[in-house]
């Protein structure tokens, strides 16, 4: 080729060519990896999902079991605990008007 501005065309478009079919490679890698990137995101929200709904129902399951073989002691146990809370509420009642009657 004796033509300068001749051999600068085929140049510039074999350039062109090299650059284009390298982008189209990298696009292609890029867009492959995000599709693996959302299918292991979405095999992992599915695993994640399936964890909570099992570990869910054992506790539903646990909660049911022991509600109904102690129905009868729990609501002895309750009544227990609010008459401690609430002779613990006198208490700090009597406290609080000994402290309020000393600071004045």
């Amino acid at each position: 080729m004796s033509n300068p501005l001749l051999q600068a065309f085929f140049v510039g478009r074999a350039v062109a060519e090299v650059i284009n079919e390298r982008l189209e490679v990298a696009l292609t890698d890029a867009l492959s990896e995000v599709g693996k990137f959302d299918a292991e995101a979405r095999e992992q929200m599915r695993q994640f999902t399936q964890e909570v709904i099992e570990r869910a129902n054992r506790a539903a399951e646990a909660a049911d079991a022991g509600q109904s073989t102690t129905v009868g002691q729990d609501s002895v146990d309750l009544q227990a605990n609010i008459d401690e809370l609430r002779a613990e509420i006198a208490l700090l009642r009597n406290e609080l008007q000994r402290y309020r009657s000393s600071s004045v």
